[in-house]
């Protein structure tokens, strides 16, 4: 039976949320989102590699911090690759630098002293019980502040992972979805802990059965723009020249604009449309907004030695393994709901920002 998470409930806002992302072009819409959010208070980010190297995510994330003027908010360097295997990056997906045809400007901030591991150990020991993690990429950086501190899952308040495929095929492999098969031992190590952890509030994931159906449009970007007050008001269109960049009035946006163009080609290339899955900001709502989605619980693993499905999630709902859940997996939701909050925060925010520089 599907059924709302039993731990939503009206938290204490602004929320702690401390990001783990492998920065392309979806978590760029989760960042907007949360900067534009009053509900979030990020406490720090860690720079997972996965849609491209850790350096690139680093510079990203730096970037977009300084293009929404954030401060106080340390972005801490993860592991160069996955636990065991060689890091599979996405550049054919993301563009070469993560963000399709944005150029970022370059940051001059120094990142954190900790580790990404480091830093989530830091972040929960100094808010126990109060922080709220969110993944966006691979696990690897979260197994391995597991092993440093092996309460960290009842030292969260709640976990978020953008992650896996279960009654949908996968967009890696036939059955495997990205985040999870770019290392899938450190999902298997992640979902483990937590089913060891007798107590913790269990995480919950957002796989590609409920995130692909959160699909924008150019008609989207364009409601933003409308709601921010940008000029000139843009319409992207599958046959924009190849060298189109947008001339938006508000850099955050001119940037948003050029990455999500890049993200619609490669969509409408693959078949499914001039559009683009925005997995990680749907991840992102719910961690502010668990009632936009409904829950059920399961016992997760993550198949490591099939020869053709690797890196699949496997839920099990009825009780074969014996082994009692050890997560929530988000099932159902309202797209357009969705959509109205996300081009409400970050239209407004883009909107206040641009008259306060006036």
């Amino acid at each position: 039976m599907i059924s709302p998470h039993p731990d939503v409930r009206a938290d204490a806002y602004p929320v702690p949320i401390f990001l783990d992302v492998d920065t392309g072009i979806d978590d760029s819409l989760a960042l907007a989102y949360l900067f534009s959010s009053p509900e979030a208070q990020i406490i720090g980010i860690a720079c997972t590699a996965g849609n491209v190297p850790t350096d690139r995510v680093v510079a990203n994330n730096l970037a977009w911090l300084d293009l929404w003027d954030a401060i106080g908010i340390d972005v801490a360097r993860g592991a160069d690759g996955p636990l065991v295997t060689g890091l599979n990056t996405a550049e054919d997906t993301h563009g070469d630098f993560g963000v399709g045809y944005a150029r970022l400007p370059r940051s001059l901030r120094q990142i954190s002293r900790f580790t990404a591991a480091q830093a989530w150990v830091h972040a929960a020991r100094r808010q126990p019980g109060r922080l709220v993690g969110l993944v966006t990429g691979p696990l690897t950086n979260l197994a391995l502040a597991i092993r440093l501190e092996p309460r960290l899952p009842k030292l969260l308040n709640r976990l978020i992972i953008m992650g896996g495929a279960f009654d949908h095929p996968g967009n890696t492999t036939p059955t495997a979805e990205w985040n999870i098969s770019v290392d899938p031992e450190a999902a298997k190590e992640v979902f483990d802990a937590y089913g060891a952890a007798d107590g913790a509030t269990l995480p919950v994931i957002c796989p590609l059965d409920i995130t692909e159906t959160m699909v924008m449009t150019p008609q989207h970007l364009q409601r933003i723009a409308l709601r921010a007050g940008s000029k000139p008001i843009e319409f992207l269109s599958p046959t924009d020249p190849i060298d189109r960049r947008s001339e938006a009035s508000i850099p955050v946006l001119r940037h948003l604009t050029d990455a999500l163009r890049f993200y619609f080609e490669f969509h409408d290339k693959q078949g499914i449309g001039y559009v683009a899955q925005v997995h990680d900001a749907f991840a992102a709502a719910i961690t502010l907004h668990p009632g936009m989605a409904t829950y059920r619980p399961a016992t997760v693993d993550v198949e490591l030695t099939g020869t053709l499905t690797r890196g699949s999630t496997v839920a099990d709902r009825r009780g074969f393994w014996g082994r009692p859940p050890n997560a929530y997996i988000a099932t159902t939701s309202e797209p357009d709901a969705f959509f109205n909050h996300l081009i409400e925060r970050i239209g407004e925010s883009l909107r206040r920002r641009s008259e306060y520089a006036r």
